[in-house]
């Protein structure tokens, strides 16, 4: 199972980025997907999940109404396309997934798969 995370780079305040995953080695479609972050200092944190049908999404509240996440079954990959950065947004983030139907869970332990993290630096 391999997932590659891409789209990262360095930004200004107010800008957008857009984040790509895309997953080989598994069936992409029955998994939950999610990205995760984690800033210099600090732990990882949640923030978004999506389902497998992508029919249900969640967002951690620092960045609702901001950040978009999505999927592309027939491509195997997820997105997360993410408006309005900030300063605080600046971390490196994770795209990682979790088999079988359920809920979107925002604890990073329930995840089994993770990418190897793109790094988002937004300037002020």
């Amino acid at each position: 199972v391999q997932l590659q995370a891409s789209g990262g780079g360095l930004v200004q305040a107010g800008g957008s980025l857009r984040l790509s995953c895309a997953a080989s080695g598994l069936t992409f479609s029955t998994y939950t997907a999610a990205w995760f972050r984690q800033a210099p200092g600090k732990e990882r944190e949640f923030v978004a999940g999506i389902s497998w049908s992508g029919a249900s999404t969640y967002y951690a509240d620092s960045v609702k109404g901001r950040f978009t996440i999505s999927r592309d079954n027939a491509k195997n990959t997820v997105y997360l396309q993410m408006n309005s950065l900030k300063p605080e947004d600046t971390a490196v983030y994770y795209c990682a997934l979790r088999g079988g139907a359920g809920d979107i869970y925002t604890r990073e332990g329930r995840y089994s798969y993770w990418g190897q993290g793109t790094q988002v630096t937004v300037s002020s």
